[in-house]
């Protein structure tokens, strides 16, 4: 499925050492901050300058618990959970898919799916992966995400172009790199986790079309949910942030939107935030 793993799968992946976030912990009744776990350089979810959108949710939650927002700042890589959650520096992570069993997962408070990003005026009307338009093109996807297992399985060898999925996000963003080049010619397609994909396609100089993969059908699971993560074990603390997201709902519906973040509904459609 967070880029976050310039997609959320990368999480998974951070989560899967030894050591994770099930760590015994007291719960705390009296927090004095939001220590929030977070990466400093993984636009659109979070930055060192809170430019992110899980910058600003976390700035929203702090305020409806009437504190301040404390981070504690580590790249989203290969052991993320270990090192931030479950290490004790920090109470909560603003982005996670609901799939991780590294951490308790709060209720989602948005579901989302990969897309194909193109420019506007290639000509491209594709809608799936599967599309015979994107025959013989040059496609860039993150590899060992579900999108490049899918290209796999339809037998896409030969234009696929892999960017990188275990980075130091201070020093390369693959999921940002991927939209540049189809803006710049170098790709004709990306194939982004939603997030990113409407968060970058949205801001390149030139006009370009972001298509949700909601078509796929049952072959890859590309659309995931997405919660705040907690420790296991600290029921209270999550009952309370779930209490959060549930009144705050309309107001991070409008953040999402803000970001260009692509949103399905329960039935998979976009549009919505998940209730």
């Amino acid at each position: 499925m967070r880029g976050r793993l310039a997609a959320l799968v990368l999480f998974a992946l951070a989560a899967a050492v030894p050591g994770g976030a099930g760590a015994a912990a007291p719960e705390v009744r009296e927090r004095q901050a939001l220590r929030v776990c977070a990466d400093p350089s993984n636009l659109p979810f979070s930055d060192a300058a809170g430019q992110g959108f899980e910058n600003k949710l976390a700035e929203m939650v702090a305020a409806e618990l009437g504190v301040p927002v404390r981070y504690h700042w580590h790249p989203q890589t290969v052991g993320f959970v270990r090192n931030t959650l479950a290490a004790l520096r920090c109470d909560v992570i603003m982005g996670i898919t609901t799939t991780s069993e590294m951490v308790q997962n709060t209720n989602a408070y948005y579901r989302s799916v990969y897309t194909l990003v193109y420019r506007a005026d290639s000509g491209l009307t594709a809608r799936t992966l599967a599309d015979p338009q994107l025959d013989g093109l040059r496609i860039g996807v993150v590899a060992g995400t579900p999108p490049a297992n899918r290209l796999a399985a339809l037998k896409r060898f030969d234009g696929v172009r892999p960017y990188h999925l275990l980075v130091d996000t201070r020093y390369d963003h693959p999921g940002r790199a991927m939209i540049e080049d189809v803006a710049n010619g170098t790709l004709d397609v990306a194939v982004a986790w939603g997030p990113i994909g409407g968060y970058f396609a949205a801001r390149q100089g030139v006009p370009m079309t972001v298509v949700p993969l909601t078509g796929e059908g049952d072959a890859t699971r590309l659309d995931f949910r997405v919660s705040l993560g907690v420790r296991y074990g600290q029921d209270d603390w999550k009952h309370t942030l779930n209490d959060v997201l549930a009144k705050l709902a309309p107001q991070i519906r409008t953040l999402l939107e803000s970001y260009d973040v692509p949103m399905l509904d329960e039935r998979a459609q976009i549009g919505a935030v998940p209730q």
